[in-house]
C-alpha cells in the first residue's frame, strides 16, 4: 500500500512537472510572438507618422535647401545660419504684438475691445511666412512676405489676409 502510494505520487509529480514544462514553453514562444507583433505594428506606426510629419513640413525653410542656398550668397557679408534666422524673424513678427492696437502685420483693423495678435508663424522659405491670428472672437491667418536688410533688420509685407467667419 505504501508501495503504490508512493508510486502515485512519482507518476502525479511527473505529470505536474511536465505540464508545468509545457505551460511555461508555450508562454514563452507566445510571448516573444506577440512581442514581435507589437514591435512591427510599432515600427509601421513609427514610420506612417514619420512620413505624415515629412509631408507637413515639406514647405519649411529647415527641408528646402534651395531657400537656404538664398542666405548663403557668395556676395552677402555675413552669412546667416537658417537655424538663427527662423526664430529670429519669428520674435520680430510677434513682438509687435506689443502694439496697442495689435499686431500692423494682421492686415486687420481692430473689431472689438480685444486686437488682433499673431499667435503660430512658419517660416516657409526665404521669402514667405505664413500665420495665424486672433482676437480671441475672430481667428484668421496671413501670409506675409519677408526680406532681411544687411543691417540684420526684418521688414514684413502682408500678401493676403484671410479672416475667419465667427
Amino acid at each position: 500500500m505504501k508501495r503504490s502510494l508512493f508510486l502515485y505520487l512519482f507518476i502525479l509529480a511527473v505529470l505536474m512537472n511536465v505540464f508545468t514544462y509545457m505551460y511555461y514553453s508555450k508562454r514563452t514562444i507566445f510571448e516573444e510572438t506577440q512581442f514581435s507583433k507589437t514591435n512591427t505594428k510599432l515600427k509601421d506606426s513609427l514610420n506612417s507618422v514619420s512620413a505624415k510629419l515629412d509631408d507637413a513640413n515639406y514647405f519649411s525653410l529647415e527641408n528646402n535647401q534651395n531657400a537656404q542656398n538664398y542666405f548663403d550668397k557668395p556676395d552677402a557679408k555675413k552669412f546667416i545660419p537658417y537655424e538663427k534666422l527662423i526664430p529670429y524673424v519669428k520674435e520680430k513678427l510677434l513682438d509687435l504684438n506689443d502694439n496697442p492696437k495689435g499686431n500692423p502685420y494682421t492686415g486687420q483693423d481692430q473689431i472689438g475691445a480685444q486686437k488682433f495678435i499673431i499667435n503660430k508663424v512658419k517660416v516657409l522659405n526665404h521669402r514667405w511666412i505664413i500665420a495665424d491670428y486672433n482676437d480671441s472672437e475672430y481667428w484668421g491667418e496671413v501670409l506675409l512676405k519677408y526680406f532681411i536688410s544687411e543691417d540684420e533688420t526684418v521688414s514684413f509685407e502682408i500678401v493676403q489676409s484671410l479672416l475667419y467667419q465667427k
